[in-house]
């Protein structure tokens, strides 16, 4: 990952998802104009076996349909209208901004990792995989196989891989040994428990909640040699929060404010 000097790494979460719906292109391009330095996203595999970028097992909290994601082609997922949520009645609104069609669709992580190779600066791009899922390893194997593609399956990949789940990463650092790989933390799990999770080179990813409600856990994150990332950081109170442990990167929903106090 690159390292912006004196502060930590921006990461857009689901791009700049408070002003535009998650995980639509729309979403990404308002994180860069932000100042966003890398973008998160959650991948899924549809029932053509294309990598998407959609959080939920199913579309239906985001979209204008209702359907399970990995038994919706590709085809399926492009008829649907991923910024819904955010503005359900958009064709009524006759003073609504007008959008380019194509930054509402459900966004395939391919056209994500073009918007990061072809962007005028450099962008990390952090990925989390999504699990239990009905396709298992297939997942890890499409996504190394994607990265490979753009050349990004080394020690200089802008891309990283995350997952709340050991045993995806364990697949990921077995296709692609150099990746940077990032174990999220979340729930009320003993410091044995995550310790024990956490492989040597693997990068820590506590949630700003876990920080709060186990004040040791930083420290000894750092102590046992781990770098971290941070998510949701939000807030003032959260940045500090994440700066007080070393945090090298936090994923906001807001990253044009985060951006600005970082640099503050």
């Amino acid at each position: 990952m690159h390292h912006p000097e004196g502060r930590p790494q921006i990461v857009a979460h689901r791009g700049a998802n408070l002003r535009r719906a998650e995980h639509t292109l729309g979403a990404y391009v308002q994180a860069l104009d932000e100042g966003a330095d890398a973008l998160e996203c959650d991948v899924r595999l549809s029932a053509d076996g294309h990598l998407v970028c959609v959080h939920d097992r199913r579309v239906d909290r985001t979209t204008n349909s209702r359907g399970v994601v990995s038994t919706m082609t590709l085809a399926e997922l492009n008829r649907l209208d991923a910024a819904y949520s955010k503005n359900p009645w958009a064709e009524l609104d006759d003073e609504a901004e007008e959008v380019d069609s194509d930054h509402n669709r459900v966004l395939t992580l391919r056209r994500l990792c073009e918007v990061v190779r072809d962007y005028d600066r450099v962008v990390d791009l952090a990925i989390e995989t999504k699990h239990p899922t009905r396709y298992g390893g297939l997942v890890e194997r499409r996504l190394v196989q994607l990265l490979d593609e753009f050349g990004w399956a080394g020690g200089d990949s802008p891309a990283r891989v995350m997952s709340f789940s050991g045993v995806a990463l364990t697949r990921v650092q077995r296709l692609a040994p150099q990746l940077d790989i990032v174990l999220l933390i979340e729930g009320a799990v003993s410091w044995q428990v995550t310790r024990a999770m956490l492989r040597p080179g693997w990068i820590a990813g506590p949630g700003i909640d876990e920080l709060r409600g186990r004040p040791r856990l930083g420290p000894r994150l750092l102590a046992a040699g781990h770098r971290i990332h941070v998510w949701t950081v939000n807030t003032r109170d959260d940045l500090d929060r994440a700066l007080e442990v070393g945090a090298e990167a936090v994923i906001t929903d807001d990253p044009a404010t985060l951006h600005a106090m970082a640099r503050g």
